[in-house]
């Protein structure tokens, strides 16, 4: 049907002044007086309400009164007038109710915890906290999307289907058309009689492909979802997650972490300059100084330290940390936040990691025992990106693998880009979801997507 966006409205008033116009959406907030009612009306379009006037008079009893539940849908056609206190509202000729809102609906309170909306995921999305999560969401694809595009790199969709396991670490969802049978006797049998006719899961990374195809187009991106079959309720974890994932040849480890540092700053002020509402809004309701902290971000250099540094820097902290700190192994959350938010107060890449605790593809460092792999680490959040120069060398390569236990069957397209023309490349990947988490100030990765799939929960 023929209507405006509220969003039109508020933002370009001035034109809509001489003639009549048509607003849709959803009731918010009503009040009724004696003579006159009040319909805070919004449509999803931005986070303002657009205030409705109706004269009782000008409109049946028995429709007011339907329309006037929080909930309700409605259509209202009348003028626009300039407003003192809400810069415009709409002076209702007529009113129509487009679907009615029983007294049951959930969201008749103004405020809900959070915990509790997770309950209604499909009715959240009628919430001023969900209506910025998912505006800030969108913007800030959007962004991803320009900041490759203006310096030339190719978008690449990878398949989410695959044979391969990227990490290694066995994490990965099957996908089968087989129901439960036991006429199978072997895992060879069972796989041979399936669709693809050999074991098939749902994929951990598209960066495999993704460096394939950077070995012709030189400088790429995937931007897809990726799944973790990984049996863990952190408020940081979900089981299907949108990752980010850039591939640039002709890139050693420093000129990726630049890369990487120049990308970030882009998206966050792209969101700053494009969700002054919703980022305000969180500002106040959600994280306390968000704004101050994103705008430190843009605008300062961010820290590097090694590894091996970063161990020290924790053991000579004075903190009790749950988990022991010692060289060789990973990085726990604790330790993360302590460099990120305390030590240095801003984000730090922390790089050359050990090469045990890291996956195959990783360049060796010529000390024998570290790899050329970086994260980033963000005040509150902890890791957010991950990354490192790929390994090159054909035959290093093999010996990576080979040590993990890991078979060369199904890798042997990935091993051919370093067969022909190997070249130094760098990439990192991207929680899209985490990063939503710290723009918004958002503390469960849970309220970040229409529908969280995590372990135990579908």
């Amino acid at each position: 049907m023929k209507h405006t966006d509220i969003k039109q409205i508020l933002d370009n008033g001035q034109n809509y002044l001489s003639a009549d116009i048509t607003v849709c959406g959803w009731v918010r907030t009503a009040r009724d007086s004696k003579a006159i009612a009040f319909i805070e009306l919004n449509d999803g379009t931005c986070l303002k309400n657009l205030q409705l006037i109706i004269e009782k008079d000008k409109v049946a009893e028995n429709v007011l009164k339907d329309a006037m539940p929080v909930g309700t849908s409605i259509k209202a056609v009348g003028s626009l007038v300039v407003s003192e206190r809400n810069g415009y509202e709409v002076q209702v000729k007529e009113l129509t109710v487009l679907g009615l809102c029983p007294a049951d609906f959930p969201m008749q309170k103004k405020r809900h915890t959070v915990e509790f909306l997770r309950t209604i995921p499909h009715l959240r999305v009628r919430t001023r906290y969900f209506e910025s999560v998912f505006a800030v969401r969108s913007v800030l694809a959007q962004a991803i999307h320009r900041y490759f595009g203006e310096r030339d790199y190719k978008y690449v969709h990878a398949p989410i289907i695959t044979g391969s396991d990227c990490e290694g670490a066995g994490e990965m969802f099957r996908v089968t058309t087989h129901d439960w049978s036991t006429e199978f006797q072997t895992e060879e049998e069972y796989y041979a009689n399936d669709f693809f006719a050999k074991k098939a899961g749902l994929t951990v990374s598209a960066q495999l492909e993704g460096e394939m195809a950077a070995m012709g187009l030189g400088k790429i991106y995937t931007f897809g979802p990726t799944f973790r079959a990984e049996h863990s309720n952190t408020p940081r974890h979900l089981a299907e997650f949108w990752h980010i994932e850039p591939e640039v040849c002709f890139a050693e480890i420093d000129d990726i972490i630049e890369i990487a540092e120049d990308f970030i700053k882009y998206i966050i002020k792209d969101v700053l300059a494009n969700c002054p509402d919703e980022i305000a809004f969180f500002n106040q309701w959600v994280e306390k100084g968000l704004i101050e902290k994103l705008e430190k971000v843009v605008s300062n250099d961010f820290a590097r330290l090694s590894y091996t540094d970063a161990i020290e820097v924790l053991k000579k902290s004075g903190k009790e940390f749950k988990y022991p700190v010692e060289w060789g192994a990973g990085l726990q959350t604790e330790h993360e936040k302590y460099l990120a938010d305390e030590y240095f107060g801003k984000p730090v890449f922390i790089v050359d990691y050990p090469a045990d605790i890291k996956s195959f593809y990783m360049k060796q460092n010529a000390d024998g025992k570290t790899v050329a792999a970086t994260d980033l680490l963000v005040p509150g959040l902890g890791e957010i990106i991950g990354g490192s120069e790929r390994e090159w060398n054909m035959d290093k390569l093999l010996e990576a693998m080979a040590k993990r236990g890991m078979p060369t069957e199904g890798y042997e397209a990935y091993l051919d880009t370093r067969k022909y023309g190997s070249v130094p490349h760098s990439g990192f990947g991207l929680g899209f979801d985490r990063m939503l988490m710290y723009i918004t100030g958002v503390q469960n990765i849970r309220d970040t997507l229409m529908f969280p799939r995590t372990v135990g929960s579908l």
